[in-house]
């Protein structure tokens, strides 16, 4: 394999970008300490920060090009990282670019550099504007670093990197003090999967002797058969679940997605759409051989990913806040993807990842321009009848929501139709999965269109005296055009067999996908019945689409009356199941406690206590000792004498 150094760039690029914001940023409070009213350099960090992320996409597009052909995979020059003895293999660090890293990379540089052009105008006039640049290329920078890394150790390094940043730009505005708990939120949920993907590796490591993708993949699907290393592996998986399930945000680590719509809007775009919670999708897909050993993995796979599509759909229709509602719908989607996995359908999981990454940027983004134009508003019940003030801002945000409800043609309908007819074609318990999995098309359709009816149309709900909605400047309208194209026009990269079209997606990451796909024996559809269960997906989109838009286009009342007619089932689907409260009962508030235990109690009391108390016990033995030095003759011999005769009858005692 020819070595490509300039790979290497891709990532570095946004990493330099990172660490030039941060220089403009510390010269811009250096220049404001001066002059509370200087500008500084900071309005060039949007420039350095777009442009780098839009340098690795282009780079990106030429290393997808060397990958056509004959040719699937190029890789960096590679230097040792690690070497724990002579006789072990080291541990490598290498960019690879394959059929599958290129279309990550690709979504994460392209959707990305969008979003990098929108907060140039979302965060215009922000104290920290180029911090915050720099956070967002950061991490950018090492979300590549996760795709594109060789071996597992390296994804390890991405993997950790992104959930730092995570932090960074959740808590961005920390100043404000739940942005900050709701930081903290999301990088402890995330330690508890990392802990699961940590001992994933060990066993795979210890199993197959290598934590190099391509050595791993060559020991399958010859490892399926020693009963001993299928075991191993098959517990592997199972943590290696467990670390997605905290990135990806499934049952029962999603608590924190939903609360992280506390940070900016670009980072909610960002994390959302196109990098962050796609990590475990792309973690199981790369490592799909270790998967596809045992069935068994890939059912409760399945089944997790079918109940918290379920529950996450199911809480979206009950939100208020439209970030909200777009984030319990990304943990639905997600759940969707991995409903996919389940079903060992990578190229349909990838595939809806992909038009995910479009239509839910857009949605985020238009909520953005929303939000800007609604002077931080966030409640839908205070919207209404933005059509007419934000035309741009509506007719790319509908594009997006027609997407993510799956309405026919358009990309979000093939992609998740896909999973469904993947997931039918099992039989069995999958069928259960399927008939979850269409409950929750229905609800998608319903809280989708639901969310443009009490934001778009209407009566006008806000204070007219107080709030002026207005259209967002060029620069966060038009990344949402080009997102709007590519949210209708992106399901030409998986049309179903019953068009006669080529499948390119599944068609491109074939060589990534081939041993996993060996492993396992895909079931087929007749034609009839995709027509079918195309035609039923369509109907269910169609049919839960007019009825949430119908049932709310002319406001509130709906909500109103569902709330004062079953106030327990809106509080119960609101809160997310409850889940998060249970949490926080038998989780958090335990071990709350047990640490003011180990604090206070044991540490201050006991500990300090005990320390504190040798200390004064000291003190008062030498001032003791202190009063006796009172120059007073008398009391001198008083105590010599005591003590010649405490040492005399000592004497006396020891030789008698």
């Amino acid at each position: 394999m020819d070595q490509y150094w300039w790979l290497w760039l891709i990532p570095a690029l946004p990493l330099a970008g990172s660490l030039v914001c941060g220089v403009l940023h510390f010269l811009t409070l250096k220049a404001r300490r001066d002059d509370p009213n200087a500008a500084g350099p900071s309005g060039l960090a949007s420039l350095v920060a777009a442009g780098a992320v839009g340098a690795s996409f282009v780079i990106g597009v030429a290393g997808l090009l060397k990958i056509t052909g004959s040719v699937t995979s190029i890789e960096s020059g590679s230097w040792q990282w690690i070497r724990w003895s002579s006789e072990a293999v080291p541990i490598s660090v290498a960019m690879q670019l394959d059929r599958l890293s290129s279309v990550m990379t690709l979504v994460i540089t392209g959707v990305g550099f969008l979003i990098h052009v929108f907060a140039a105008g979302y965060m215009k006039g922000d104290a920290g504007f180029a911090k915050f640049f720099s956070y967002l290329n950061l991490f950018v920078a090492l979300m590549l670093v996760l795709v594109l890394s060789s071996n597992m150790v390296g994804m390890f390094v991405g993997w950790e990197g992104v959930g730092l940043c995570s932090y960074l730009l959740i808590g961005f505005w920390y100043e404000k003090g739940w942005p900050a708990a709701a930081a903290q939120k999301a990088f402890v949920v995330n330690r508890i999967g990392d802990a699961f993907f940590l001992i994933g590796m060990f066993l795979v490591l210890t199993t197959l002797g290598s934590l190099d993708f391509s050595v791993i993949n060559s020991h399958f699907p010859a490892a399926a058969d020693d009963a001993n290393v299928a075991g191993r592996l098959t517990l592997a998986a199972l943590f290696l679940f467990g670390g997605a399930c905290g990135k990806s945000a499934q049952l029962p680590l999603f608590v924190w997605l939903p609360d992280a719509m506390a940070g900016p809007t670009p980072v909610s775009a960002l994390i959302h759409a196109a990098t962050m919670v796609t990590s475990g999708i792309y973690m199981v897909i790369r490592l799909n051989p270790v998967f596809a050993i045992s069935e068994g993995v890939l059912l409760f796979i399945g089944v997790i990913g079918a109940v918290t599509a379920l529950i996450a759909g199911s809480t979206a229709i009950c939100q208020r806040d439209i970030k909200k509602v777009l984030a319990y719908s990304t943990v639905s989607q997600l759940g969707y993807m991995f409903l996919g996995l389940g079903t060992g359908a990578w190229a349909a999981a990838l595939f809806h990842l992909v038009t995910h990454a479009f239509f839910k940027a857009l949605l985020f983004l238009g909520a953005g321009s929303v939000i800007h134009g609604m002077h931080e508003e966030q409640d839908m019940h205070r919207m209404g009848g933005l059509k007419r003030h934000m035309p741009k801002t509506f007719f790319t945000f509908v594009a997006g929501a027609a997407a993510l409800s799956g309405l026919p043609l358009l990309s979000g309908f093939f992609s998740k139709d896909e999973i469904l007819a993947h997931t039918f074609a099992h039989g069995g318990p999958y069928v259960l999965l399927w008939i979850v999995g269409i409950a929750t098309a229905a609800m998608t359709a319903f809280y989708t269109w639901r969310m443009v009816a009490l934001t778009f149309f209407g009566d006008e709900r806000f204070d007219p005296n107080h709030v002026h909605p207005h259209e967002s400047p060029m620069s966060m309208t038009a990344p949402l055009g080009v997102l709007a194209v590519l949210a209708v026009l992106g399901g030409v990269l998986g049309l179903p067999p019953v068009f006669h079209m080529t499948h390119m997606l599944k068609a491109w990451i074939e060589p990534v996908t081939a041993v996993g796909d060996s492993m396992l024996h895909a079931p087929h559809l007749s034609h009839s019945t995709e027509w079918v269960l195309l035609g039923l997906g369509a109907a269910i989109a169609l049919g839960f689409a007019h009825l949430g838009f119908h049932a709310y286009k002319n406001g509130v009342a709906t909500d109103e009356k569902l709330a004062t007619k079953m106030p327990d089932a809106t509080e119960f689907l609101g809160n997310a199941w409850g889940i998060d409260r249970a949490f926080d009962l038998a989780i958090v508030q335990p071990v709350k406690l047990c640490a003011f235990f180990i604090a206070v109690v044991i540490d201050q009391f006991a500990i300090d206590g005990a320390v504190n108390a040798c200390g004064r016990m000291a003190v008062s033995a030498g001032n003791s000792l202190r009063r006796m030095a009172n120059g007073s003759i008398a009391s001198y011999g008083l105590w010599m004498g005591g003590a010649a005769a405490t040492l005399l009858l000592i004497w006396m005692w020891v030789g008698a």
